[in-house]
């Protein structure tokens, strides 16, 4: 089970729990990181006098949802082991702009070469957490469940993922590993909806979910036994129609609605009873929080 499998469920948690393997995956990620920056050594840094200590907070500029302390925690943590976090807040806060983060106590230095770091993961999750936020108050009293796709940010999507819960969403499959997601090309190597489901079967016991375009491979994959047929693109009057269809068999699928979704049509969609609304635009088209980190006089 990975890192991601392990933390995450499908339900919304406002700060879902990080398991030992995520913490051992967050790690990685910051030591990559600061890596990454430091190369042979923060020259800037060397301004410094080495033993000095300073006192620090990061700031909010504008309003957000947090989501990502523990990869803040972790950078801190491996450039000074003694670097003191006061957080005013906690994951899955929703918080007003200007508002103080956290208070940091600790080595100068340490502060400095790991500002950067420490904003790229906060600003980042955090404005994933936001976005999400602002589609699920969209749906909150609908009982349609918003969730996330496999459109994340590169060696990020555990991460992304447990943003999508710190915001009130549901995580979809994790990866290629945990589910079956029958596509186009899929369906098309295979040679059908049914020779594709009945492999799936023989494969591994994991949920099996068809993408379908039209009436007709929706028709295939209820006949198929999917557990899930993913409305490619369909209008809102065809996925009222596929609800009701699949309502009149006995509900033998749920159905989870996906393409061309925004703002400004999410709650139309999610009116018409499909289980589910995956968004690829949650995770890979967002715009970072602005923070900052300032020293106290």
């Amino acid at each position: 089970m990975s890192a991601a499998s392990q933390t995450m469920s499908d339900t919304s948690a406002t700060t879902p729990q990080i398991s030992s393997l995520l913490r051992i995956e967050i790690a990685k990620q910051v030591a990559l990181a600061l890596q990454e920056d430091i190369a042979t050594g923060d020259i800037n840094a060397q301004l410094i006098p080495d033993t000095q200590r300073d006192t620090a907070t990061i700031i909010c500029r504008e309003p957000m949802v947090v989501a990502g302390k523990a990869w803040v925690d972790e950078v801190f943590r491996q450039l000074d082991p003694n670097m003191q976090l006061d957080w005013a807040v906690k994951d899955g806060d929703a918080v007003a702009a200007n508002q103080i983060l956290v208070t940091l106590i600790g080595n100068t230095r340490a502060l400095l070469t790991g500002e950067r770091t420490a904003l790229n993961f906060l600003q980042t999750l955090s404005s994933t957490a936001t976005v999400v936020a602002n589609h699920v108050a969209v749906i909150a009293e609908l009982p349609t469940k918003l969730l996330d796709t496999r459109k994340t940010i590169p060696m990020l999507r555990h991460a992304q993922k447990y943003a999508m819960l710190c915001g009130g969403g549901n995580n979809h499959r994790i990866g290629l590993y945990d589910a079956f997601l029958i596509k186009e090309n899929h369906i098309m190597a295979c040679g059908g909806i049914a020779q594709a489901v009945s492999q799936a079967r023989q494969i591994a016991n994991k949920p099996v979910e068809v993408e379908v375009e039209n009436f007709d491979e929706l028709q295939q994959a209820i006949a198929a036994n999917a557990d899930i047929v993913m409305l490619d693109n369909f209008t809102i009057e065809d996925t009222q129609k596929a609800v009701e269809l699949v309502a009149s068999l006995g509900k033998p699928c749920q159905l989870e609605a996906s393409g061309d979704i925004s703002l400004t049509n999410l709650r139309q969609v999610a009116e018409t009873g499909v289980d589910f609304i995956s968004m690829g635009a949650l995770t890979k088209h967002i715009k970072a929080i602005d923070l900052s980190m300032r020293f106290q006089q």
